[in-house]
């Protein structure tokens, strides 16, 4: 829990403020195996015992330790050869239906018992397998929750053969993870303890991709005092989450709600540029071999009242100085000019397509958003 009477402090990313990383031991896995060997334990003495008892009571009314014995076993394990003497008094009947009652109960425990320690025991090699495969992980990516944000970044991080940890405290969603045959650590990411299982202090970035922003914050702070060099990218509900993680000490973060208003948006009001870019996407990734140069492909919004609007291509691109260069513009009216000349104006509300440099939002917010909110951005 975040204590919101307290002040969060962020560690500096300074070298001369950096505070010294943490060691802390990774979580033992001894509570886990007491259960069923505890109740493996409890089952055979309880069987046993019942052995005992009803072989001294039959020796009591006169039978052998051999037919005592012999009784006694195949009545528990039901096998039921018949009785190797006659059953034919009270006390003979009220010995026989109390071994019947607790022997056979004392089994078919023993029996779940053995199962489950055997299988637990299975799922505890499994783990001590995985551990060791994390820890011989560098450079890793560290993905706190396996939510349906999660899921997809695990599924793309795979298909691009990355290595990676999931973070998940979830049952359900830890089995699923691994039934994918995912790297899942079973835990809470806010807790260091998990997150030092997770391997970040080795790891190249984290994703705090929770649905609770609190603890996406609370990720963001642990994981940075733990590896003050890590890349983390955290995701935001909330828009006025967006500083505190930033705060917190996250390098980038994700608004989900914000890109997906703007990609229906994108889809609704510029439908050409945007089945052009979808079909670079498809064309060998030719958009992320761009990417991967430096180059990035994308689209904004005049905004009404911001600077780009009643200004020529050339002098937004002069303004950029180099930054980027318009490729296509998608009036209001629904007509779309590409390759527009120098001396094209850029009206109230059109849509720009613009292909440059990675790395210039500050520029595009001042460009194109209203005034207000580009000296908000800034």
């Amino acid at each position: 829990m975040i204590d919101d009477a307290a002040p969060l402090d962020p560690p500096s990313r300074s070298p001369g403020r950096l505070r010294p990383i943490r060691r802390v031991p990774r979580p033992r896995m001894g509570g886990v195996l007491d259960s069923p060997v505890r109740n493996l334990s409890v089952g055979l003495g309880f069987t046993l015992g019942v052995m005992v008892l009803a072989t001294s009571a039959y020796m009591a009314v006169g039978w052998t330790f051999r037919d005592a014995a012999y009784m006694v076993v195949t009545t528990i394990f039901t096998v039921g050869y018949g009785e190797v003497r006659p059953i034919d008094t009270p006390v003979l009947d009220l010995i026989t239906l109390s071994l019947v009652v607790l022997g056979c109960t004392g089994v078919i425990f023993v029996t779940g018992a053995l199962i489950q320690f055997i299988t637990f025991n299975q799922q505890a090699k499994g783990i001590r397998r995985m551990n060791r495969q994390i820890d011989e992980l560098h450079g890793h990516v560290v993905v706190c929750g396996f939510g349906r944000l999660g899921a997809e970044l695990a599924r793309a991080l795979s298909a691009s053969s990355a290595a990676f940890v999931v973070l998940e405290a979830d049952t359900e969603r830890v089995l699923e993870a691994r039934r994918q045959g995912y790297l899942c650590v079973h835990g809470d990411a806010s807790n260091e303890q998990i997150l030092v299982a997770g391997g970040v202090e080795r790891a190249h970035a984290l994703t705090a991709v929770l649905s609770n922003d609190a603890l996406n914050v609370f990720i963001t702070l642990s994981a940075r005092a733990l590896n003050p060099d890590i890349l983390i990218v955290a995701r935001g509900e909330l828009s006025s989450t967006e500083g505190k993680l930033l705060q917190a000490g996250a390098d980038r973060v994700v608004l989900p709600a914000h890109i997906g208003a703007e990609r229906i948006a994108e889809l609704l009001l510029y439908q050409e540029p945007v089945r052009i870019l979808e079909s670079m996407e498809r064309s060998h990734g030719l958009r992320s071999a761009l990417r991967s140069f430096g180059v990035e492909v994308e689209i904004v919004t005049a905004a009404p009242q911001s600077m780009a609007v009643q200004m020529t291509v050339a002098a937004i691109e002069h303004q950029a100085r180099g930054a980027f260069f318009i490729v296509q513009i998608n009036r209001r009216s629904g007509e779309v000019h590409n390759a527009p000349p120098g001396d094209a104006v850029v009206g109230e509300g059109d849509g720009v397509v613009l292909m440059g440099r990675a790395n210039r939002a500050e520029l595009l917010t001042r460009l194109f958003e209203p005034p207000q909110k580009a000296a908000a951005g800034s």
